[in-house]
């Protein structure tokens, strides 16, 4: 999502930049595209206006046009205004006084709460804590039996005890307190569209257990709808956050730049697919980056950090130096990249990585590369995977048909991994090199 719009404004400003100094005139030129895009991926109109104004106050003021890179400030201007319409600094959900926080979680049918919900649990699982799920959605079909399915994956429990929402919610708050379970999520129901008897169930759910956090689950493919709605349920039963659902899609994602500003409530969390792990905190900073083809380096880090095996790593680095790295070692290196999540999002937190997708296959290093490859590897014997010397062009053709791919998929894999050897050889050589250096009294060699 974003990627059409990231697409527009790089190309923008590498125009803008190319104009060497600057005037009054072509940053307006410049600005009136970027109102353009800004439409195109559908954000509110209105929103789009005061941006604008906002960027235009400050893009044309003596200090940009003065300066010795004028298309870079323009940039910054850009930057520092979409990080303050996504909401400044991000928002955190505060513990309450005394246990259970309660988090309770609204929006239409269809925005994904209930899988949100999971991957709530999830995330506060993860931090140490023990959250508690309430289902109090008892008209959608299977929505109990679902969240009772989530939690047991996760070894969240889940309360369903009462006949109605209300009750159920309540039920929920008390075995919270009397186990000792914090945070209680509220799975509530929702409608196909906004009606008063679904309003008035939330204003008594909130009367009744007086929750601490009221998010608003979105779905960001909704575009403009996504807006209004956040609009209406904020006007009528009042929202803390929002969280917004299947960021993730291809469409144009105007929603993001949008909500905060119309309901004046941040954005507190991004599901990004649909497992469990696959929501993240919200970080307007770092999105503001990514669109302007800047990367976000450091949740790309956050990822590998929890999903690499630091050891299993180092292990990697020290075959490879031996050169006794093998297609099995190459296999459990394509793992841990998959665990990092989709390529084209890993991508995407890489400085101007969106230009890589133009890039030949072999380069852009596609989802599907990566599976196609793991099945090659599975299809070999151990003694080719150790010594893929041996494989022959009868191999090749076995290990195609085995993998359900073809032999110029085999070929690539193979001649792939011949690169990355080769590449290694050479730092190696270029290590020695440095260390000879080092002897004669030249700079220090760096450890690992």
């Amino acid at each position: 999502m974003l990627d059409s719009l990231s697409a527009r404004l790089t190309a923008i400003f590498d125009r803008l930049g190319g104009q060497g100094r600057l005037s009054e005139e072509n940053i307006q030129e410049a600005l009136r595209e970027v109102r353009v895009a800004l439409l195109e991926a559908d954000v509110n109109f209105k929103v789009v206006r005061g941006f604008i104004d906002r960027v235009k106050v400050r893009a044309v003021g003596q200090d940009v046009l003065k300066s010795l890179t004028p298309a870079q400030q323009v940039v910054k201007v850009v930057h520092d205004e979409l990080v303050e319409l996504l909401g400044g600094s991000g928002h955190r959900l505060a513990p309450a006084a005394h246990p259970p926080t309660v988090v309770m979680l609204i929006g239409l049918q269809g925005s994904g709460k209930t899988t949100t919900a999971a991957k709530l649990a999830r995330l506060y699982a993860k931090q140490g804590q023990h959250p508690i799920l309430a289902a109090a959605d008892t008209y959608r079909p299977a929505a109990q039996d679902q969240l009772k399915t989530l939690g047991a994956q996760l070894d969240v429990p889940v309360v369903d005890d009462g006949r109605t929402p209300v009750e159920i919610c309540r039920a929920a708050l008390e075995s919270a307190a009397a186990r000792g379970l914090t945070p209680l999520i509220l799975d509530t129901a929702g409608r196909l569209h906004i009606d008063e008897t679904m309003l008035d169930e939330l204003k008594q759910i909130r009367a009744a257990v007086k929750p601490h956090h009221v998010l608003l689950v979105v779905d960001a493919m909704t575009g403009q709808d996504a807006v209004t709605v956040a609009d209406r349920f904020n006007q009528a039963v009042g929202i803390d956050a929002v969280i917004l659902t299947k960021m993730d899609g291809d469409s144009r994602g105007g929603a993001a730049l949008s909500v905060r500003h119309v309901t004046g409530r941040p954005i507190a969390f991004v599901g990004m697919g649909e497992k469990t792990d696959a929501l993240e905190p919200f970080h307007p900073d770092r999105l503001a980056s990514r669109i302007l083809g800047m990367g976000d380096i450091v949740s790309l880090v956050e990822k590998a950090q929890q999903n690499v095996d630091q050891a299993q790593a180092e292990e990697m680095v020290r075959k490879l130096r031996e050169e006794t790295f093998t297609l099995e070692d190459f296999r459990a290196q394509l793992k841990q990249v998959r665990a990092l999540g989709p390529l084209d999002q890993v991508m995407g937190m890489l400085p101007f990585g969106k230009m890589l997708k133009g890039a030949p296959k072999e380069l852009s290093g596609e989802q599907a590369d990566l599976d196609r490859f793991e099945a090659i590897i599975c299809s070999m014997t151990p003694g080719e995977r150790r010594n893929p010397e041996v494989i022959n062009g009868s191999r090749r053709q076995r290990i195609a048909r085995g993998s359900g791919s073809s032999v110029q998929d085999v070929n690539r894999l193979l001649k792939q991994f011949a690169q990355l050897k080769k590449m290694m050889k050479q730092f190696k050589s270029m290590e020695g090199r440095l260390g000879k250096l080092k002897g004669l009294g030249g700079f220090p060699m760096p450890r690992g």
